[in-house]
């Protein structure tokens, strides 16, 4: 089953980590001040990198 990756923008805090780990995945909206995905379906290493080392844990793999 393929997955994609969501953030919660709610418990998002905007730390900007998953945007610096992984800028082909994710990016930081300065309008709302929290990070947005941009490339759901991104398979990049620096995911679960960006996953482990967000401090609210508000990424995840979602089921399609």
């Amino acid at each position: 089953m393929a997955k994609h990756i969501e953030i919660d923008e709610d418990a998002c805090e905007g730390c900007q980590t998953c945007s610096e780990l992984c800028p082909e995945v994710f990016e930081f909206d300065d309008d709302s001040q929290k990070a947005k995905v941009i490339n759901p379906k991104a398979k990049d290493d620096c995911v679960e990198e960006a996953i482990d080392s967000c401090p609210v844990e508000c990424i995840s793999w979602v089921d399609d």
